[in-house]
């Protein structure tokens, strides 16, 4: 072999290498292109979740003050509800004392009463059909002057 033969064949075998170099950079930079195009998405996606979760959380956030007002106003109904109860106890109670009042009056009227019998027939009327205790007392009083 000569020596513009071997020159020859050395050039070749730089050039091939200098190819493969090139070629293999190139590969290379596809390949990291790729990723990069790769981890574009997925930060594009991450960001996408990120704000579908923070939608979500504050739709939760919202969710969660609506059951806390609803909380608080059930809670100020009971209350309100506690009072009433206990408003209605104590008007029970005074309309109780007032009735047995009432009776102890109409007992001791009819102890004073000389026309009244001591049966209690004209205060049961009253309080079993609802009249009047003047109407009653009315009647009585026209007996009385018919009898005259």
């Amino acid at each position: 072999m000569s020596t513009g033969t071997v020159v020859i064949i050395v050039i070749a075998a730089i050039v091939v290498l200098a190819l493969i170099a090139a070629l293999a950079s190139m590969a290379r930079r596809r390949r990291l292109e790729g990723r990069r195009d790769e981890a574009g998405q997925l930060r594009r996606q991450a960001s996408a979740q990120s704000a579908e979760a923070e939608g979500t959380r504050a739709s939760a956030d919202r969710q969660a003050a609506r059951a806390r007002r609803a909380e608080a106003e059930a809670e100020e109904k009971a209350a309100q509800a506690r009072e009433d109860r206990a408003l209605a106890e104590s008007r029970t109670h005074d309309a109780e004392r007032k009735s047995e009042e009432a009776r102890l009056q109409h007992d001791r009227a009819r102890e004073t009463d000389p026309d009244e019998s001591d049966l209690g027939e004209g205060e049961a009327r009253v309080f079993d059909e609802g009249v009047d205790p003047a109407q009653t007392a009315g009647e009585r009083s026209g007996a009385v002057d018919s009898s005259r």
